[in-house]
Order: C-alpha cells, then structure tokens, then sequence
C-alpha cells in the first residue's frame, strides 16, 4: 500500500507539469488557452467520478479495493494512447533534429501550416539552446525575475485555500443540512461550471484578466463565509451565505488560479530554460502544499 502511494505521488508531482508543458508545445497559439484549459476540465470530470466510484464506500465492505482496480483503467489508456501521441516539435527542434520537428508540425497543423510554425520556433529560440541551465542561473540569473513570477503564481494558488475549501466543504454542507454525497455533487458542479468558463473566455480574454477576476472572486467568497461566521447574519442567513460562499470560492478559483499557472507558465519561459523552470515552479508548489496539510 505505501509503495502504491509512493508510485502514485511520483506520478502526481511529474505527471501534471509534463502535460501541461507538452499542450504548450503542441498547441497553435491562437487556440493554446483554451485546450490547455481542457486539462482542468479533464481534472474536474476525474474527480467527480471518483466521487461517484466511491459513494458506495461506507455501505459495501471491500469496495475501495474496487476504487483501486477502477483507477488503474484510465492509467491504462492514457498509457497506451501516449504511443500514439506526437512528439513535441519543439524538444526536437531544441536538439537539431528540424526535419523530425517539421514532421510532427505536418501531423499536427496540417502541410499549409508547417513553415510559419518552423518561423515561430525559430524566433523563440536564441541559439543558446545546447547549453545546461544550472538552478543558481534560475535563482540569481537574467530568468530570476520571471522564476520568481511563476514559482509566487503556484504558491498563490496553494495558499489561497483550496485544499482547505475542498476539505471542509462537506461540513458546512452538512451543517446547512445538505449530505456529504450531494455536497460533493454541488463542488464538482461549481469546478466544472468554473473550468468551461475558463476555456470559453481564456483566448478572448487572455490569462492576466482571469487571475485578477478569480482572485477577486476568491476574496470575495471568502468575505461571504467570514461575514456568515460572524454572528452578524441570522442562522438561516449564514447558512446560505456559508455555502454561497464555499460554492463562489471553487467557481472563481477552477475560471483563473487552477488553470491559468500550468498555462501561462511555459508561455512566459524562454524556450531554454522552460523544462527546468517548470519543474522548479512545481516543486515549489508541492512544497506549499506539503506545509499546509
């Protein structure tokens, strides 16, 4: 059981950063946001699956063993599925290998596309592309600056709360007289909700409008459940300001801080250093997350 949990860990902590990083890569710039949004939605859907897979829990004896054997199905596939998947242009265009990557631009794009995709690697790249990054050149470098940008964007998401909310959302569901089950339902509804606007809006709007429109919203759900601890509000009304709250918090979280740090990210990194910034940037994620649980 703990070296599964082990195995599992390594996935989460390498898992995520690549996907996001490889969409990045894969991607044409106009419509990047939106399919790297796709990767919160594809999140929301898996959770609330896994909550559905697990209701039965605590009336069938035995059943999270069956919760295991149903989570190795879509490990499978992604498994499998990852061999047919292209190869990302812009690692191979890193290494010399242009032909390759001018391959995987004409799957991808389409032959009419392949040229101008080739011009725009080769404007991001500055020809320094074979050289180590050392992590002192992350911290103290001519990059440190916009490190430090992605490595506070993680950070900030951790430290807004959204374990937390997630964590206690079923007691105050609870004390409003909804059930855990159908609290859980209401959450997965409201990240859902959250995550497609975000793929609608994340091309039109662009990613700064919907961190500073999310973290706003936070700030507010946040003033909702403290103004319903307060006192001030009769029981009734703190209910309905508590869940409102708790239900406002994870919609504006799943429009801009869940999505747009994985996405925004390997856009703002120079092509060079982008696979060890991203590492370092999610490292310090883990790190904060690690400390508040």
């Amino acid at each position: 059981m703990l070296a599964g949990r082990f195995l599992v860990g390594l996935g989460l902590g390498v898992g995520p950063p690549v996907a996001s990083l490889y969409v990045a890569e894969v991607s044409p710039a106009h419509v990047r946001g939106t399919y790297g949004s796709l990767i919160q939605i594809a999140t929301c859907l898996g959770l609330m699956a896994a909550l559905v897979i697990g209701i039965p829990v605590k009336n069938i004896v035995g059943w999270w063993r069956v919760c295991f054997w149903v989570s190795t199905i879509p490990a499978a596939i992604l498994a499998l599925a990852m061999m047919f998947c292209v190869e990302s242009p812009h690692w191979l265009y890193k290494r010399g290998k242009l032909a390759e990557a001018e391959f995987e631009f004409e799957r991808l794009l389409g032959s009419s596309h392949v040229k101008s995709a080739m011009l725009e690697l080769s404007k991001s790249d500055r020809g320094d592309e074979t050289e180590s990054v050392k992590i002192s050149e992350l911290l103290n470098g001519r990059h440190s600056r916009v490190v430090f940008i992605g490595a506070t964007l993680f950070a900030l998401q951790q430290l807004s709360g959204i374990n937390a909310v997630f964590y206690f959302s079923s007691t105050v569901f609870r004390r409003a007289g909804v059930s855990s089950n159908l609290a859980n339902v209401f959450i997965g509804i409201a990240n859902l909700t959250g995550s497609i606007v975000a793929l609608v809006l994340m091309d039109k709007l662009g990613r700064k409008v919907l961190l500073h429109w999310s973290f706003f919203g936070m700030a507010l759900a946040m003033a909702l459940q403290a103004f319903a601890s307060s006192g001030i509000a009769s029981n009734y009304g703190a209910f309905y300001f508590s869940v409102g709250g708790m239900l406002l918090f994870v919609l504006t979280f799943a429009v801009g801080a869940g999505p747009v740090p994985g996405l925004l990210l390997p856009e703002i990194f120079p092509s060079r250093i982008r696979a060890k910034a991203m590492a370092f940037c999610m490292s310090v994620h883990w790190v904060v997350n690690f400390l508040l649980d």
